[in-house]
């Protein structure tokens, strides 16, 4: 136990559309033993926490609650608050001995149960402050996804968004108020969507259908890109993922990253994967955001304007670093002096100069060296013939 104390000093309970009925001996026990009841408003009031509820501040931060450490503090939770809750969080800045958690069954729970759904099988997802972008990369024709949401019209505009993404077939179940006396479930179909009048809390269970969704491989079509032309195409950004291998929680630095492309395509295949992506170009940098956005991915891609490597100082190590523009000895040579032993560094050029760099490279610090020329069906009068891009040479190596 820190800081001396002999038991824990912050209760964290979960708590349900049905109040202190749902909630466990020791959980009653907690509340009516704290001095203070951190929750928002409608928990405070489900609760009955009277004069000793302190809401959450706005924006949310737990700082308050860390703020009375020692004292007898409880903190109200969604459900399980360790399931898009706040227990997670609190968490975080405590040691095990400060605390101990009550939980009731979760929204996802209580939507699972009355769907008949295995929640082992469905895509849970929190989208109180979260952009419906992040769905993008996890629809699929099929999938079963139960969300959280913001208010009483976030539904529609989930609805809307599902829409626009080709899949306005899919088959909604919004569920309000689930596990107390104001529940109410009712199904909708997101093209034409008309519910009205939905209470929070809410949550939308989705079905989808009408669209296939994203590949899963690497090597997205240049076209889901917002670009300059400046991309690593397909079939070589393909090629540049394998040579990448990214793998849970990683870290790429994407140097010159143009339209951010790789980037993306880092994130996407693997969880919790980032990606810090350094431009020089302002205009290029903004296509970098927007492709970000796109796919759900501005939580875990950070655009930085500047050329490396003079921008590289300051910024986390990375696991893996790729190197798709603006080679230089000078930024090779950085970049061995300051990569941690085992980072994974590749680089793609297409010029007589990178060319020879990268073939000095290879030379000196071996890895491996690869060249792809590639060439693609088009039209030569009524007829047809191969069209060659231009030969990309591709160094690899493990520092």
């Amino acid at each position: 136990m820190s800081d001396g104390l002999s038991k824990p000093w912050l209760k964290i309970i979960g708590l349900g559309e049905n109040g202190l009925e749902g909630l466990s001996d020791a959980s009653r026990k907690a509340l009516a033993e704290a001095e203070i009841i951190f929750g928002g408003p409608r928990h405070l009031e489900l609760a009955g926490a009277g004069s000793k509820g302190q809401p959450w501040p706005v924006p949310f931060s737990i700082e308050p609650v860390l703020e009375k450490r020692g004292r007898n503090v409880a903190v109200l939770a969604s459900g399980d608050p360790f399931w898009h809750g706040a227990g997670g969080s609190l968490a975080r800045h405590l040691e095990a001995g400060e605390w101990v958690s009550y939980p009731v069954p979760s929204t996802f729970a209580l939507a699972a149960n009355h769907l008949a759904w295995k929640l082992e099988e469905v895509l849970c997802l929190g989208l109180h402050a979260a952009p419906y972008a992040r769905l993008r990369p996890l629809l699929g024709n099929g999938s079963r996804v139960i969300c959280t949401m913001r208010d009483g019209e976030a539904p529609a505009e989930l609805a809307a968004w599902l829409t626009a993404e080709g899949f306005g077939a899919s088959k909604l179940t919004v569920m309000e108020c689930l596990g107390g006396p104001r529940q109410r479930v009712r199904p909708a179909i997101a093209e034409g969507f008309g519910l009205q009048d939905i209470q929070a809390p809410v949550a939308v269970a989705i079905e989808a259908a009408g669209h296939k969704g994203l590949p899963q491989a690497s090597g997205l079509a240049d076209a889901h890109f917002a670009s300059d032309g400046q991309i690593t195409k397909r079939p070589i950004r393909a090629l540049t993922l394998s040579a990448l291998a990214p793998r849970t929680g990683e870290l790429l630095w994407d140097i010159g990253g143009g339209s951010g492309s790789v980037s993306v395509e880092w994130c996407l295949a693997a969880r919790g994967a980032r990606a810090i992506t350094f431009e020089p170009r302002e205009e290029r940098l903004e296509n970098i955001r927007a492709n970000a956005a796109a796919f759900g991915l501005d939580h875990r891609m950070k655009p930085v304007l500047g050329k490396a490597p003079d921008v590289l100082d300051g910024f986390e190590k990375p696991d893996c670093v790729f190197i798709g523009g603006g080679g230089s000895q000078e930024l090779l040579d950085h970049l061995w002096n300051i990569l941690p032993e085992g980072t994974r560094l590749v680089a793609n050029g297409v010029t007589l100069e990178t060319e020879t760099l990268l073939m000095q490279a290879h030379a000196a610090r071996g890895g491996h060296l690869l060249k792809a020329e590639i060439a693609e069906a088009g039209p030569l009068g009524s007829m047809r013939d191969w069209q060659r891009a231009r030969p990309v040479i591709q160094w690899s190596v493990t520092r």
